[in-house]
């Protein structure tokens, strides 16, 4: 059995239109993660609060919200391998 090479034509060239259907639905996924975590830790940057009490809280919401999303977006390419790899 010969390998996979889902990004790859025919004719050798790489496959421009599959690589930005596989692209760009990830970069939505990751822009939306970071608009997410950038809500509170642009609350803390207008409060002005970041030694305060509440401010750790939203710094510490914002690395939640990224270690988790970051999880999520790895999740999603490992899905994406797979499915990729069994075309």
């Amino acid at each position: 059995m010969s390998p996979s090479t889902p990004f790859i034509t025919a004719d050798g060239r790489i496959d421009t239109d599959r690589v930005l259907a596989e692209a760009i639905p990830l970069a939505k996924l990751v822009v939306a993660v970071f608009a997410v975590a950038l809500v509170p830790l642009l609350v803390v940057f207008m409060l002005g609060g970041g030694g305060s009490p509440l401010g750790v809280v939203f710094v510490v919401l914002a690395q939640f919200v990224l270690v988790v999303g970051g999880g999520i977006v790895l999740m999603h390419v490992i899905v994406r391998a797979i499915r990729l790899a069994e075309e």
